[in-house]
Protein backbone atom coordinates (compact mmCIF):
# COMPACT_ATOMS: atom_id res chain seq x y z
CA UNK A 1 0.00 0.00 0.00
CA UNK A 2 1.39 3.28 -1.39
CA UNK A 3 0.31 6.58 0.32
CA UNK A 4 0.59 9.25 -2.23
CA UNK A 5 -0.31 13.26 -1.86
CA UNK A 6 -1.87 14.00 -5.23
CA UNK A 7 -3.58 17.28 -6.14
CA UNK A 8 -3.50 18.21 -2.25
CA UNK A 9 -4.95 14.91 -0.74
CA UNK A 10 -3.40 12.30 0.50
CA UNK A 11 -4.67 8.80 -0.97
CA UNK A 12 -3.57 5.49 -0.92
CA UNK A 13 -3.20 3.02 -3.59
CA UNK A 14 -3.06 -0.72 -3.09
CA UNK A 15 -0.34 -1.54 -6.01
CA UNK A 16 2.98 -3.16 -5.71
CA UNK A 17 6.25 -0.93 -5.38
CA UNK A 18 7.15 -0.97 -8.99
CA UNK A 19 4.04 0.42 -10.14
CA UNK A 20 4.72 3.20 -12.65
CA UNK A 21 3.10 6.20 -11.01
CA UNK A 22 1.26 6.64 -14.09
CA UNK A 23 -0.97 3.61 -13.73
CA UNK A 24 -1.11 4.18 -10.15
CA UNK A 25 -2.97 7.81 -10.81
CA UNK A 26 -4.97 6.34 -13.96
CA UNK A 27 -5.86 2.63 -12.16
CA UNK A 28 -6.16 3.50 -8.83
CA UNK A 29 -6.95 7.20 -8.31
CA UNK A 30 -8.69 7.48 -10.97
CA UNK A 31 -7.16 10.45 -12.59
CA UNK A 32 -7.04 9.55 -16.67
CA UNK A 33 -6.21 13.49 -18.06
CA UNK A 34 -2.27 12.24 -17.53
CA UNK A 35 -1.83 10.10 -20.51
CA UNK A 36 0.64 7.25 -21.60
CA UNK A 37 2.55 7.56 -24.74
CA UNK A 38 5.59 5.48 -25.17
CA UNK A 39 6.28 4.16 -21.55
CA UNK A 40 10.10 4.76 -21.75
CA UNK A 41 9.44 8.32 -20.32
CA UNK A 42 10.56 9.59 -23.83
CA UNK A 43 7.27 11.08 -25.47
CA UNK A 44 6.23 13.60 -22.25
CA UNK A 45 2.42 12.73 -22.37
CA UNK A 46 2.61 11.77 -18.66
CA UNK A 47 4.10 14.42 -17.41
CA UNK A 48 3.18 15.25 -13.83
CA UNK A 49 4.67 17.77 -10.95
CA UNK A 50 6.30 16.41 -8.27
CA UNK A 51 7.17 18.52 -5.81
CA UNK A 52 7.36 21.57 -8.20
CA UNK A 53 9.50 19.72 -11.00
CA UNK A 54 8.25 17.99 -14.46
CA UNK A 55 8.69 14.17 -14.16
CA UNK A 56 7.78 11.68 -16.90
CA UNK A 57 5.56 9.31 -14.33
CA UNK A 58 5.14 6.18 -16.84
CA UNK A 59 9.13 5.61 -15.99
CA UNK A 60 8.85 6.92 -12.29
CA UNK A 61 7.83 3.48 -9.53
CA UNK A 62 5.11 4.39 -6.65
CA UNK A 63 8.41 3.45 -4.62
CA UNK A 64 10.19 6.10 -5.59
CA UNK A 65 7.34 8.62 -4.02
CA UNK A 66 7.15 9.45 -0.64
CA UNK A 67 4.23 10.60 1.13
CA UNK A 68 5.70 14.30 1.75
CA UNK A 69 5.99 14.50 -2.05
CA UNK A 70 3.48 16.94 -3.61
CA UNK A 71 2.33 15.36 -6.98
CA UNK A 72 0.00 17.69 -9.26
CA UNK A 73 -1.21 16.42 -12.41
CA UNK A 74 -3.06 18.40 -15.02
CA UNK A 75 -6.56 17.59 -13.08
CA UNK A 76 -5.04 19.79 -10.53
CA UNK A 77 -2.99 22.45 -12.11
CA UNK A 78 -6.06 24.82 -11.84
CA UNK A 79 -9.74 23.21 -10.50
CA UNK A 80 -11.55 25.85 -13.32
CA UNK A 81 -8.62 25.33 -16.12
CA UNK A 82 -7.53 28.74 -15.62
CA UNK A 83 -3.65 28.90 -15.39
CA UNK A 84 -1.72 31.18 -17.25
CA UNK A 85 -0.72 28.11 -19.47
CA UNK A 86 -4.10 26.56 -20.20
CA UNK A 87 -5.49 30.15 -20.96
CA UNK A 88 -2.73 30.34 -23.56
CA UNK A 89 -3.40 26.99 -25.04
CA UNK A 90 -6.96 27.87 -25.17
CA UNK A 91 -6.66 31.50 -27.18
CA UNK A 92 -3.83 29.89 -29.47
CA UNK A 93 -5.68 27.04 -29.94
CA UNK A 94 -2.02 25.00 -29.68
CA UNK A 95 -3.33 21.46 -29.73
CA UNK A 96 -4.17 19.82 -32.53
CA UNK A 97 -4.89 16.31 -31.56
CA UNK A 98 -4.75 16.85 -28.13
CA UNK A 99 -3.08 13.45 -26.56
CA UNK A 100 -0.06 14.78 -25.73
CA UNK A 101 -1.01 18.49 -24.71
CA UNK A 102 -2.00 17.79 -20.94
CA UNK A 103 1.94 16.73 -20.55
CA UNK A 104 3.03 19.73 -22.65
CA UNK A 105 1.28 21.84 -20.58
CA UNK A 106 2.38 20.35 -17.39
CA UNK A 107 5.70 20.72 -18.77
CA UNK A 108 5.28 24.49 -19.89
CA UNK A 109 4.03 25.18 -16.27
CA UNK A 110 6.98 23.99 -14.51
CA UNK A 111 9.12 25.13 -17.15
CA UNK A 112 7.40 29.03 -15.77
CA UNK A 113 7.45 28.48 -12.08
CA UNK A 114 11.48 27.73 -12.89
CA UNK A 115 11.34 30.52 -15.25
CA UNK A 116 8.97 33.35 -15.57
CA UNK A 117 10.75 34.93 -19.06
CA UNK A 118 11.74 31.71 -20.76
CA UNK A 119 13.81 32.35 -24.21
CA UNK A 120 13.48 30.49 -27.01
CA UNK A 121 16.15 28.33 -26.96
CA UNK A 122 15.25 27.92 -22.74
CA UNK A 123 12.03 26.69 -24.01
CA UNK A 124 13.05 23.88 -26.34
CA UNK A 125 15.59 22.85 -23.75
CA UNK A 126 12.75 22.36 -21.13
CA UNK A 127 9.99 21.44 -23.69
CA UNK A 128 11.37 17.35 -24.96
CA UNK A 129 8.23 16.23 -25.26
CA UNK A 130 6.95 14.92 -28.37
CA UNK A 131 3.61 16.26 -30.30
CA UNK A 132 2.99 13.99 -33.74
CA UNK A 133 0.92 16.82 -34.76
CA UNK A 134 3.80 18.85 -34.46
CA UNK A 135 2.14 22.37 -32.70
CA UNK A 136 5.72 23.27 -31.37
CA UNK A 137 5.73 26.65 -32.74
CA UNK A 138 2.30 27.58 -31.00
CA UNK A 139 3.76 25.82 -28.00
CA UNK A 140 6.05 28.15 -27.67
CA UNK A 141 4.12 31.29 -28.86
CA UNK A 142 2.11 29.88 -25.48
CA UNK A 143 4.48 29.89 -23.18
CA UNK A 144 6.07 33.31 -24.21
CA UNK A 145 1.89 34.83 -24.22
CA UNK A 146 1.66 32.92 -20.57
CA UNK A 147 4.31 34.26 -19.56
CA UNK A 148 3.61 37.87 -20.41
CA UNK A 149 -0.07 37.17 -18.98
CA UNK A 150 -1.36 38.04 -22.04
CA UNK A 151 -3.59 34.83 -22.84
CA UNK A 152 -7.20 35.30 -23.01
Amino acid sequence: MARLNVNGRVVEVNASADTPLLWALRDHVGLTGTKYGCGVAACGACTVHVDGVAMRACAMPISAITPEQRIVTIEGLSPDGNHPVQRAWRALDVPQCGYCQSGMIMAAAALLAEKPRPTDAEIDEAMSNICRCGTYNRVRAGIHQAARGTAG
